[in-house]
C-alpha cells in the first residue's frame, strides 16, 4: 500500500493536473451538467494529446461531448461495481470518438488487467440498461411483499450465479444513484423504467444504502 501511495498525487482542481496527461476520467455524480462543466474544465487544462472519459453509467456520452471544443478525444470508460472486485469496463463509443482514442482506452483497460466491452453511446448502455430492469423488479418485488431482500438477493446468486444480488448492489451503488439512473432512462425509453414507489420513498429517507448505513440492508 506504501508503494502505491507513493505514486499517486492529488489535486484539489483540475488546474492540478498535467498537461502530459495521458487520460482523464471523470467520475462525479450522475448530473450531465456537473459532469459536462468538469469535462470541460478538464479538457483546458490538458494538451491535445490527452485522452477525455467519462464513467457515466447511463447518460449521454453523444450529449457530454458536446461541452468539448474536440470531441473525437471522448469516449465513456464505465468501470463496472464493485470496481476492485469486477472484471469489466464497458467502452462507449459515440458517433464522434475517434478509432484512435478508442484504441487507446482498450490498451489502457487491459492493462489494468480489466475486460472491455465495447458499445454504441445509447441511454444505459448494454451494462446498466439491463441492470437497472433487474434492479428494479427486485425492489418491485420488496414493495409487493414477494420476498425479503436476503432471499431475492439469493435466488439470483445461487440460482443465477450473480456475484452479488440486485439489492446488495443496489445498496452499494447506492439508492440515490439508481433513482437518478431510472428517471433518466424512464424519460428516454419509456414506463418499463419508472421507479417503484419504495425506491423512491427510501432515498426520500436518507436510506442511501452502504454509505448512509441504511438501504435494504443495514450495514
Amino acid at each position: 500500500a506504501e508503494q502505491v501511495l507513493a505514486r499517486v498525487t492529488t489535486a484539489e482542481s483540475v488546474d492540478g493536473l498535467a498537461p502530459g496527461t495521458g487520460l482523464v476520467v471523470e467520475a462525479v455524480p450522475e448530473n450531465a451538467a456537473l459532469k459536462a462543466g468538469l469535462l470541460a474544465a478538464a479538457e483546458a487544462a490538458v494538451d491535445d494529446t490527452t485522452v477525455l472519459a467519462t464513467n457515466t453509467s447511463s447518460l449521454s456520452v453523444t450529449e457530454l461531448a458536446a461541452a468539448l471544443k474536440v470531441p473525437g478525444r471522448f469516449l465513456g470508460m464505465h468501470f463496472f461495481n464493485p470496481v476492485p472486485a469486477s472484471e469489466l469496463i464497458e467502452i462507449v463509443v459515440a458517433p464522434e470518438t475517434s478509432p484512435e482514442v478508442v484504441r487507446a482506452a482498450l490498451d489502457w483497460t487491459r492493462a489494468l488487467g480489466k475486460k472491455d466491452v465495447v458499445v454504441k453511446d445509447s441511454p444505459g448502455f448494454a451494462s446498466s440498461r439491463l441492470g437497472l430492469a433487474l434492479g428494479l423488479e427486485a425492489i418491485r418485488m420488496v414493495e409487493e411483499g414477494v420476498a425479503e431482500p436476503e432471499a431475492i438477493d439469493d435466488a439470483m446468486s445461487l440460482g443465477y450465479k450473480h456475484p452479488m444480488g440486485p439489492l446488495r448492489l443496489t445498496d452499494l451503488v447506492g439508492l440515490d444513484v439508481r433513482l437518478a439512473i431510472a428517471e433518466y432512462l424512464h424519460a428516454t425509453l419509456g414506463d418499463r423504467f419508472a421507479p417503484p414507489q419504495l425506491l423512491r420513498d427510501k432515498v426520500a429517507r436518507g436510506e442511501l444504502g452502504r454509505k448512509s448505513g441504511q438501504g435494504f440492508y443495514t450495514w
